[in-house]
């Protein structure tokens, strides 16, 4: 799923070259699979440090949303499950949830991405 992901990310957000893929040290990110496709697709890995927190500050957050949103539930398979999520993400999270600060214009993350691609 994670390699997945990472694809996706590649694919969908014209990510320019060299651009970085930062996770914490969890198996699924530090597997060969992973690494090789993180070179295979240009970009650059960053891993966070051991029992840091505040390396992966961002993504925590983000964690932190989708299990309140989501909730603790059990899906009857893995492929309901990654649609839930892929559905929280795609259609909730980056078109309809405002990111609740003054610094980001109270704009949703699609929004702030749109304005970002504009200015470059």
């Amino acid at each position: 799923m994670a390699v997945d992901a990472l694809r996706m990310a590649r694919g969908r957000s014209q990510l320019e070259p060299g651009c970085i893929a930062h996770s914490d040290r969890g198996s699924e990110y530090t597997s060969t699979q992973f690494r090789t496709e993180i070179t295979r697709l240009g970009m650059r890995a960053s891993t966070g440090r051991t029992g840091s927190c505040y390396d992966n500050a961002a993504a925590e957050s983000f964690w932190a949303v989708l299990k309140a949103e989501i909730g603790a539930r059990t899906w009857p398979d893995r492929t309901a499950a990654r649609a839930a999520v892929f559905s929280f993400i795609e259609t909730f999270y980056n078109r309809h949830r405002l990111r609740k600060h003054p610094s980001w214009g109270y704009l949703t993350p699609h929004q702030t991405r749109l304005r970002h691609t504009l200015a470059a």
